[in-house]
């Protein structure tokens, strides 16, 4: 109610203290250069007669744009038929640039959408308008909806066969959409005191949903298991409290630690995104400790009346019908931990055995594991290794409107301006000449005419303006146009060379300072900036949770196993990535992948890979404690988990995969490096080569060193309630 009330303040900041192209905005703005604010265009195309040049065509624009002059927002409009070279060479192109009074991404969208409504008003006769810019871009982003109602949909689908009840299948997804829900509400109230992206609501949406009916699922299936061994709705309740509970507890700091980690990047509105994610994850938390606790209470009689009348119908059936399995020998006791299905699992009265189907099949796929270890290790590491080979090439950047669906007009614009003059001149390259102050220095505008003409002989510009005074003489800005597309590698080769090879020899004769601006130059700083913190980001992520999974399990093999196999599936996913979104596999936009991707699904599929390892190897390790057999308690502990991984995971896989759908190709990013990591790590690596492993370490698997063992606290992950 609150963020309804008040409304959302989003706005994107990637800007990054120190880099050249933040220097260059600096010294724009402090000597009044009319470069220094953003701007958007209107494309004009016209194909008949005399082009966008005939009389009539220039009736019916003139007066559009005196119209446009006058809006809210907009500073100036310098027309086409004042400037030439706003002209194509053929005269079918032309645009008018509007200068907008304040950054791009301050600039509401309903301003930008008003100016898109007047110029689109000359539309008709074969002459046609457009709108490009980035603040064209965001005024048509897509308001959703159709991605989390898709994920959601699947998701409910899959709780209803799992547990044949949509009451039951109703209360995971609940507690989720009432946890996100919040967290989306305090996000947009906090958005009016902090930076926070535009797009940070849907990567909310994303995590939170996946996330929240992940820890649900959890504590409801240990809640159905508890009243399905006769325990009241009371006790079932504090029992899967007790002990899921704490699982989930643990699963969702380890999240939130890693998505903290971003912070140490320091890249400006990412850590807003960052904490905003790991917000969700804690609300999400909160909600499952809370609010399932309430819902199970309030909806516990129809439950409990469905589990009862499943588990009839199973226990009426004739010995050896389909369907019938074995029972667990006698001397292993039924774990209070297994989320089982109460369809499939009914135990006798008074007994401690109990039918477990899938636990049966699981056994018998562990059993199968270790009789070939090697060979599944071998099969499984080469094929997330050949998935992973192609992030090696991964190039980071931001899409530009060549990537936005052809139904917008910011590409229509983008495409026109293009072909009319040439691919460069969607992301001309702002170089700032700034006047030195020692003496003998020449002055701005010297400096940039000799910039233009160091400049336009560099290989890969195809021209330049002449240099722009500021307000003041202090400074001056010549406008560079590659000739490639603002997001094609040849761009960011080309502002390499003029930094690296052009500009300092040029700054040592004028005695000048020299800096490249402008969106294109600043999403290289950008992408740069990421790769260059990523080792850091990653070390500390790694380390923090490899002392927590190290506290938890007595063990020095297991944390580093957990970090290199989790590393491992997060390289397939950016593989993944790299093949669909960057070379334009099963024909998507080839273009580089957004530059803060993989940051955010590391930080993301980090902590959730380490949820699936703390619920998978918590059963191994209780089992270890009880036996002392390392094998039969990897067959145990995958019999009494698999399930519910592998359902959680094809939640997961669900609703990340439905942000496919979005219109949004960061959003499409986002869904399928999620949706194929969890795929990997869920079915791969916890099934497969876990199991491999640890038959591999044997006894060693839990070795730790006398002095480590001394100074780590010791956490009980479980409590199970003991019955007399």
């Amino acid at each position: 109610m609150l963020a309804g009330a008040v409304g959302d303040s989003y706005r994107n900041d990637f800007s990054l203290p120190g880099t050249d192209a933040d220097r260059a905005l600096k010294v724009m703005q402090e000597h009044g250069s009319a470069q220094a604010g953003d701007s958007v265009q209107i494309v004009l195309h016209d194909e008949g007669g005399g082009g966008v040049r005939a009389t009539a065509v220039r009736e019916r624009v003139e007066p559009m744009l005196k119209e446009a002059a006058t809006l809210e927002g907009v500073s100036q409009i310098r027309s086409p038929y004042q400037d030439p070279s706003a002209v194509s060479r053929d005269g079918a192109t032309a645009y008018a640039t509007v200068v907008l009074d304040s950054k791009a991404e301050h600039i509401p969208t309903e301003h930008t959408k008003r100016i898109l409504e007047v110029a689109k008003s000359v539309e008709g006769d074969g002459l046609q308008a457009e709108l490009g810019g980035e603040a064209a871009r965001a005024a048509e982003e897509s308001e959703g909806g159709a991605a989390e109602g898709a994920g959601m949909l699947g998701a409910l689908v899959i709780l209803v066969f799992l547990f044949g009840s949509l009451v039951a299948a109703s209360v995971p997804v609940l507690t989720a959409v009432f946890a996100v829900g919040t967290a989306l509400g305090l996000i947009v109230t906090a958005s009016h005191a902090f930076t926070i992206a535009d797009f940070t609501p849907y990567v909310m949406m994303l995590v939170g949903l996946g996330v929240g009916i992940d820890y649900a699922l959890l504590i409801f299936s240990r809640y159905r298991f508890e009243l399905l061994r006769g325990a009241d709705r009371e006790r079932a309740n504090r029992i899967a409290m007790d002990a899921a509970g704490r699982t989930v507890f643990f699963a969702g700091c380890t999240v939130i630690i890693a998505l903290l980690g971003l912070v140490v990047l320091g890249l400006g509105s990412l850590q807003g995104v960052a904490l905003a994610v790991a917000l969700t994850v804690l609300v999400t938390m909160l909600a499952s400790l809370t609010l399932l606790p309430a819902l199970l209470a309030v909806a516990g009689r129809r439950i409990e009346r469905n589990v009862a009348r499943r588990a009839a119908r199973r226990q009426a059936r004739p010995a050896g019908a389909p369907g019938e399995r074995a029972p667990v020998d006698p001397v292993d006791p039924v774990d209070p931990a297994d989320p089982v299905d109460p369809a499939d699992s009914v135990p006798p009265a008074g007994s401690q055995a109990a039918y477990l189907p899938e636990g049966a099949r699981w056994r018998r796929w562990a059993a199968a594991v270790q009789r070939r270890p090697w060979a599944s290790l071998l099969v499984s590491v080469v094929a997330l290794g050949a998935l992973a080979a192609p992030a090696l090439d991964i190039r980071l950047g931001f899409a530009d409107s060549g990537t936005d669906p052809e139904t917008k007009s910011s590409r229509a614009a983008y495409d026109l301006l293009a072909d009319g003059f040439g691919p460069g001149f969607n992301g001309p390259l702002v170089i700032v000449a700034e006047s030195g102050d020692g003496e003998g220095d020449g002055t701005a505008a010297d400096a940039a005419a000799a910039l233009r003409a160091e400049v336009s002989r560099t290989p890969g510009v195809a021209g330049t303006t002449p240099p722009l005074p500021a307000r003041d003489s202090g400074a001056a800005t010549v406008l560079a146009f590659p000739d490639s597309a603002p997001q094609d590698e040849a761009t960011s080769r080309l502002v390499t060379s003029l930094r690296q090879d052009v500009l300092p020899p040029l700054e040592e004769r004028t005695g000048a300072a020299f800096h490249i601006g402008g969106p294109t130059a600043a999403s290289e700083d950008f992408a740069s900036t990421v790769a260059d913190r990523m080792p850091l980001f990653v070390a500390v992520v790694v380390g923090l949770s490899a002392l927590l999974l190290m506290a938890v399990f007595r063990s020095l093999l297991i944390p580093l196993k957990a970090a290199v196999l989790n590393l491992l599936s997060i390289g397939a996913s950016l593989g993944v990535i790299t093949l669909v979104f960057q070379h334009g596999w099963f024909g998507a936009q080839p273009g580089p992948v957004e530059a803060f991707i993989p940051v955010m699904i590391f930080a993301i599929v980090f902590g959730l890979s380490m949820d699936y390892e703390v619920f998978l190897l918590s059963r191994i390790h209780e089992e270890w404690v009880r036996t002392k057999d390392p094998a039969l308690a990897v067959r145990e502990g995958l019999a009494h988990t698999g399930k519910v991984i592998t359902a959680a995971g094809a939640i997961m896989i669900v609703v990340f995969a439905a942000f496919v759908l979005s219109p949004d190709r960061m959003l499409q990013q986002f869904g399928l490096g999620l949706a194929v990591a969890i795929l990997l790590d869920a079915v791969v690596i916890r099934c497969l080569v876990v199991p491999a492993v640890m038959q591999l370490l044997g006894r060693g698997a839990w070795w730790l060193p006398a002095p480590l063992r001394k100074v780590l606290p010791k956490v009980e992950l479980e409590h199970h309630e003991r019955e007399a």
